[in-house]
């Protein structure tokens, strides 16, 4: 009969084939109860260790085939090893994925416990809060806020209400706002909907009350921008700043984004969000409906989408910051794809400190789009 050691041996291997699957089915699995009977095998005998193993298994295999379609263990395991194959071709910059599969309840992850930088990203959980603040009636989408020239930050998917702003004050219409902060994606109009909410805190904390722990916001568009422009805390440029004294100051606004941990998020958490925001866990349903419709009229600029087959629907936020030399600080999508018999998937893909190019960049993400439908479908 083998001794202690080499059974607390076998149930370690064990243990470790499990985790290289890196998709966190044992834990749909087992419960407490079910964890001691584990423990209580290492200590005991090797012939219930090897029973809960082939029981186990069983039901892994179970559990990654349990939707329409050939999926298996086999499978996600592939798309595993090709996302970390990606990941290591975007090196030197950091790439970090989740995938969901809501229908057979498998996630694949590739450095997606680490926090990225968003950019606009951030914007739907900016519109999830003004939404609950709507569905509590103490907004209303016909509402109309006002917003003035100080307050034009540049920046838009496709010219919007900054770059259409005339006059000293502009008046919109709530409705408006997340329109062109979510499908436009202007970062005025997300600007006017943080300080209507009552700032980047009171987005975090509607994060928090749902559960997701891994995404801050802290800041809003101005913010950001003032990290890269060194204006923070009451610093100006200086009024005679010469070409390369301007080439300094951006060098250390884009290693001081490169380091400030606020408005970041796991890619875990970025998919969580959209997780909830899909399954009706964050707002009512007419305000889920009016978010996801938002997303889906994003289409510019095109990441993800550009790798997805036909007749999917894909409802997506990209993020994006400028670029420093050959250095881009983030590049990112995440987004939920639906396929016609209404198999779900979740994708949040995070790409900081990139040395690619904007056509390798593009390409990657597209990769990254195709690798999941082959596997998924």
């Amino acid at each position: 009969m083998p001794t202690s050691r080499q059974a607390t041996r076998k149930c370690r291997a064990l243990r470790r084939e499990f985790s290289q699957t890196q998709i966190g089915i044992v834990t749909f699995m087992l419960n407490r109860n079910s964890a001691a009977r584990v423990n209580s095998c290492c200590q005991c005998t090797s012939f219930a260790l090897r029973a809960l193993a082939v029981i186990a298994g069983l039901l892994l295999t179970a559990s990654v085939s349990a939707f329409d379609g050939p999926k298996t263990e086999a499978s996600t395991l592939r798309l595993q090893r090709a996302l970390t194959r990606l990941a290591a071709e975007a090196r030197p910059g950091m790439l970090g994925v989740t995938v969901l599969d809501l229908d057979a309840g498998t996630a694949v992850r590739v450095n997606a416990d680490r926090a990225y930088p968003m950019m606009s990203v951030f914007k739907p959980s900016v519109a999830a809060t003004v939404l609950a603040k709507i569905d509590a009636e103490s907004i209303s989408l016909d509402q109309t806020v006002t917003v003035a020239r100080k307050d034009v930050e540049d920046g838009a998917a496709v010219p919007s209400i900054g770059a259409h702003f005339t006059g000293e004050r502009m008046t919109f219409t709530v409705r408006r706002l997340l329109a062109a902060a979510i499908s436009e994606s202007d970062n005025t109009a997300a600007d006017a909907l943080v300080r209507l909410v009552g700032g980047p805190r009171v987005v975090t904390a509607f994060l928090r009350a749902h559960g997701i722990d891994g995404m801050r916001v802290d800041l809003d568009e101005a913010g950001v921008s003032r990290i890269f422009q060194q204006t923070e805390h009451g610093a100006s440029i200086a009024p005679h700043e010469t070409a390369q004294q301007e080439s300094a100051r951006y060098r250390r606004g884009y290693a001081a984004y490169l380091n400030d941990p606020r408005n970041r998020t796991t890619p875990d958490a970025a998919a969580d969000f959209l997780k909830k925001l899909w399954q009706g866990r964050l707002l009512s349903p007419g305000s889920t409906r009016r978010l996801l419709d938002l997303m889906y009229g994003q289409t510019i600029p095109a990441r993800l989408r550009n790798g997805l087959p036909p007749g999917v629907r894909f409802a997506d936020k990209c993020g994006t910051s400028y670029s420093l030399g050959d250095e881009t600080a983030a590049y990112n999508d995440i987004g939920i794809i639906t396929w016609p018999d209404g198999h779900t998937v979740i994708v949040a893909a995070f790409l900081t400190a990139s040395h690619a190019d904007k056509k390798h960049r593009d390409a990657l993400f597209a990769q990254i789009a195709r690798e999941v439908s082959q596997r998924s479908k």
